[in-house]
């Protein structure tokens, strides 16, 4: 409310010469960039103490664009009517949780690869590469969708032919999602019940020659899940839930069009889009891969340890 007096506008010019149909609320829109902030630094800070340098281009990054969107909303507290700000917000926070999604498909392929990859239908370097590569494709169509859209908002024309692309990149998205959800939950019941997708082969050098020996998923081939790793799958479903949520909000939002009633519905887009990606990047602040699956070095040492169990091994 006080937004709108300060601003001097009745609620029918809110309606038709702001482009949000309401205007954000100040102290919410500096709360998000102040904690996207400092997820955002911790993201960076934990990068480099792990040296995991793959979450600079996806955790960090995520939280770096959610910024600059929120920066843009903050703005638009102060000035309603302006259209660079609304069109800053628009693009950035569409696009934002892509890079934060890649970074939960490149941490199921480490759980993976430290569970048994016998139990997943894609390897652990393939199931990242598969999932990483359509939040690419995803990421590349809403950023299209979005300087299309911003460029005919700016010229006064139609905006939905951008807002459908847009909403094509995010439905993809959404859809890759629920697939490496299937495949996921496929993964840890196979590993549960321990019944794994393919047998696994590993060489034993015995005397001169080599024998092929067929493992069905048993030790030692069927890693642990210790106490550390069960809370890293935790963190890892939690923010997968928060970012599907969110995933949900944002496909019926642009569906719903640029004036429909979820669009103009400030609470929903602070409750389903900023704090589901607040709540996901802190998940993986405080269940983080560093902390509860090793640094990168570590990783490296753990899978040379792992190689001979599953490879030719050298005569004892």
């Amino acid at each position: 409310m006080a937004s709108v007096l300060s601003a001097g506008l009745t609620p029918l010019e809110i309606q038709t010469e702001v482009p949000y149909h309401y205007i954000p609320t100040e102290w919410i829109c500096a709360l998000f960039v102040a904690l996207f902030s400092v997820t955002g630094i911790i993201h960076i800070v934990e990068a480099c103490i792990f040296r995991l340098w793959w979450l600079l281009p996806t955790a960090s990054l995520a939280a770096v664009a959610e910024v600059i969107g929120w920066s843009g909303r903050l703005w638009s507290s102060q000035n309603p009517r302006s259209l660079n700000p609304f069109l800053m917000q628009i693009t950035t926070t569409i696009i934002a949780p892509t890079p934060l999604v890649a970074a939960n498909f490149v941490i199921l392929g480490r759980i993976i690869d430290r569970l048994g990859p016998q139990y997943s239908r894609l390897g652990p370097g393939l199931y990242t590469l598969v999932f990483c590569s359509c939040d690419i494709i995803a990421l590349v169509v809403q950023a299209v969708g979005g300087a299309s859209a911003s460029q005919a908002a700016e010229q006064h024309r139609n905006a939905n032919k951008g807002g459908n692309i847009m909403l094509g990149g995010i439905a993809f998205q959404l859809a890759a999602i629920c697939i490496y959800v299937a495949c996921a939950l496929e993964f840890f019941t196979r590993y549960l019940l321990d019944r794994p997708v393919r047998k696994v082969e590993t060489r034993q050098r015995q005397g001169s020659s080599s024998t092929l020996h067929e493992h069905d998923g048993l030790a030692p081939t069927r890693g642990h899940l210790d106490r550390r790793l069960s809370l890293m799958v935790f963190g890892l479903g939690l923010s997968t839930v928060f970012i599907f949520i969110r995933s949900v909000y944002r496909t019926i939002e642009l569906n719903d069009g640029w004036s429909g009633r979820i669009i103009s519905t400030q609470v929903y887009f602070n409750v389903l889009d900023g704090a589901m990606i607040t709540l996901a990047s802190f998940t993986m602040n405080f269940l983080h891969p560093g902390f509860l699956m090793g640094t990168s070095k570590q990783l490296k040492d753990a899978q040379m340890e792992k190689e001979p169990k599953s490879s030719y091994q050298a005569e004892a």
